[in-house]
């Protein structure tokens, strides 16, 4: 292996890259683009949840606890409705996902020390939000009842909670870096799989195949300005990440960007196999957001917890390099974890990344087909 053709196949895809200005934009610009659209639009926090209040007691007591339910923080009052007709046409219309119906003797019964039954009607069709708004609206109603009282009941059991790594439990902070995996698969693979495919595409495949260059010199000179690229892209969005969405960073950040080559490297592999593979640009770009976006959003425990899918997909998961750097990235930015700990997840990421650059080299074949 020659690194004088390994830097002239370099230096070739780089003036072609820089000659291609929607190449340049898709690889600088892209990853911001969407790191901001994602970082912002995606979310789990469930805040502000828009509600209307039916109170039939009128009192100072019940404007009082519809005031508890505004100042929560978890709930906009969009409406004190004034009759049942009323709830129905909020619900239906998506203005609110739940009515307060607050009873006639309300104020009555809670000076009398009876307990009093608020009624809650939820809109259910997001489950997830339904679920959470109830806690909330259970959450509330017990520390305004221990206000009134004056005292607070002890339980018989006083469980004590300490939140540790995420302790303002802020969901960014658990998807932006996860986010950064995602973003990275899809732009890595997607700028290689469109490399060998473009020879192909204008005829000049034929030239490199008549030159003495070898098989894994070829590969390895067209990885070199991806690699460069996307670890510019990494920087970048470790950058945003830290700065713009003010996500912490304990780990060590030598140790991240290493592990990010890492990860690149077997990313920019695949890209290219399936380069090789598609033959053509538009099938090519379509195999890499098809095999890299989906995997990634869905299988790599970015979304959804991998233990809580069923076992025989839970196996599937492990195919996909993603789920192995979500974790790493979970881990160095929100635990401050060392090398030790994400031995694992490492041995797996160079394994994939071996794999993956011995298929490009067995799959392409320096001849015409």
């Amino acid at each position: 292996m020659k690194l004088l053709r390994i830097k002239a196949i370099a230096k070739k895809e780089l003036v072609q890259i820089w000659r291609d200005p929607y190449s340049l934009a898709m690889a600088f610009l892209m990853p911001v683009i969407l790191l901001i659209i994602f970082g912002y639009a995606v979310t789990i926090d469930i805040n502000d949840i828009p509600a209307v209040v039916y109170d039939l007691d009128s009192s100072s007591m019940s404007r009082e606890y519809a005031a508890e339910l505004r100042e929560s923080g978890y709930f906009t009052i969009v409406a004190h409705i004034e009759s049942y007709r009323e709830i129905d046409r909020y619900l239906d219309s998506g203005r609110a996902k739940l009515a307060i119906i607050i009873p006639q003797d309300f104020s009555k019964d809670l000076h009398a020390g009876r307990s009093s039954q608020v009624g809650v009607i939820m809109d259910g069709s997001d489950s997830n939000t339904a679920t959470i708004a109830q806690g909330y609206v259970t959450a509330i109603a017990e520390q305004y009842t221990q206000r009134l009282r004056g005292v607070r009941v002890k339980p018989l059991i006083d469980a004590r909670t300490r939140v540790w790594y995420n302790s303002e439990l802020k969901s960014k902070n658990f998807i932006i870096p996860g986010l950064i995996a995602l973003i990275m698969s899809v732009i890595a693979a997607l700028l290689t799989s469109l490399t060998i495919a473009k020879e192909w595409d204008r005829g000049t495949m034929e030239q490199l195949i008549s030159t003495p260059i070898k098989t894994p010199e070829l590969i390895i000179g067209k990885l070199i300005p991806y690699f460069i690229i996307g670890f510019i892209d990494t920087v970048g969005s470790v950058f945003m990440a830290t700065v713009i969405f003010d996500v912490p960073l304990r780990g060590s950040l030598f140790l991240l960007f290493a592990l990010s080559c890492i990860f690149l490297f077997g990313a920019l592999c695949w890209g290219i196999l399936i380069s090789i593979v598609a033959k053509t640009q538009v099938v090519a770009s379509q195999m890499s957001l098809l095999s890299t976006f989906l995997p990634a959003f869905l299988l790599s425990g970015f979304m959804f917890a991998i233990a809580n899918m069923p076992k025989p997909l839970q196996f599937v998961t492990y195919l996909f390099p993603a789920r192995y750097f979500v974790t790493i990235l979970n881990d160095l930015f929100l635990k401050g974890s060392s090398l030790q700990i994400l031995a694992g997840e490492v041995l797996l990421l160079v394994l994939y990344g071996i794999i993956i650059f011995g298929l490009v080299n067995k799959k392409f074949r320096k001849k015409v087909v």
